[in-house]
């Protein structure tokens, strides 16, 4: 692994060599290093706010999914950054329709970042939080029936009161954003931020991270760019209907391993 921004005295040092200088390649970086590279803003003098932060891997030709999942392009760092980002959240927001095609279990607890946790006020392990308009879901998966920190169900004020109903019983808390059927993306912010989730992490899907940008409550997107092409006809990393004026994020940091860049872009 190593840094290719932002330059450091490390970076734009000569290697041995007289190459260019790459902090910390040759070495696979520990988890307290990478957790260092992802941590979230401090709380400024008000209190934290809510964060929410996104987590998507493309390939060059901006394919999010192959045979609609996105694990085919991904990579053993990838995955390790994933799980460094779920350790750092207190919350994973994720659409049903992800829930489905992923087969998501409950987030679990990382021995290695217990004691930060701790510290930070937060429980053993991230909440699940799945987005669901129609609650179109299996009730009976572990995600529901036997998660180490109870899964939310974000949905509207409209939902089926018998489908609500099945997943409360399931163990699920089901939490109103929306005042029809669907879930509005900045009432749901709110809404996690009110039960003092604030750190907030979304893995997508496409659909999900769609709504996010065009409601305009995404602060930072984590892409990890995959070294593969696709072609074919897979959903790139955010759909649904275009926003009026692109949304202008800034370079924060990249990473790169094995070809794979790990980039972190915030809101401008």
């Amino acid at each position: 692994m190593r840094r290719l921004f932002p330059v450091t005295d490390e970076t734009a040092a000569p290697a041995p060599g007289g190459g260019p200088g790459e902090e910390g390649a040759g070495r696979e970086w520990d988890l307290a290093e990478l957790a260092a590279a992802y941590a979230y803003p401090e709380p400024g003098a008000g209190g934290p706010l809510p964060w929410l932060r996104a987590n998507m891997v493309s390939t060059l030709d901006g394919a999010a999914q192959h045979d609609g999942r996105s694990q085919p392009i991904s990579s053993a760092t990838d995955m390790r950054i994933f799980g460094t980002l779920r350790a750092l959240a207190d919350v994973v927001v994720v659409g049903a329709e992800t829930v489905r095609q992923e087969g998501y279990r409950p987030a679990r607890a990382r021995a290695e970042f217990a004691a930060t946790r701790e510290a930070a006020g937060q429980a053993p392990a991230p909440a699940i939080a799945v987005v669901s308009a129609s609650l179109d879901l299996d009730f009976s998966l572990p995600l529901f029936t036997s998660p180490l920190v109870p899964t939310l169900v974000l949905t509207g004020a409209a939902a089926a009161p018998d489908r609500v109903a099945t997943a409360e019983k399931a163990g699920a808390r089901v939490v109103t954003a929306g005042d029809g059927i669907g879930v509005d993306p900045a009432r749901a912010v709110q809404a996690l931020a009110g039960l003092g989730h604030t750190r907030l992490l979304t893995e997508g899907g496409p659909r999900l991270l769609g709504q996010l940008v065009a409601a305009g409550v995404l602060d930072e997107l984590c892409l990890t760019v995959s070294p593969m092409l696709s072609a074919g006809d897979a959903q790139r990393i955010a759909g649904g209907p275009a926003v009026t004026v692109p949304r202008r994020f800034s370079l924060l940091s990249m990473l790169e391993e094995d070809g794979f860049l790990f980039t972190r872009y915030g809101r401008s």
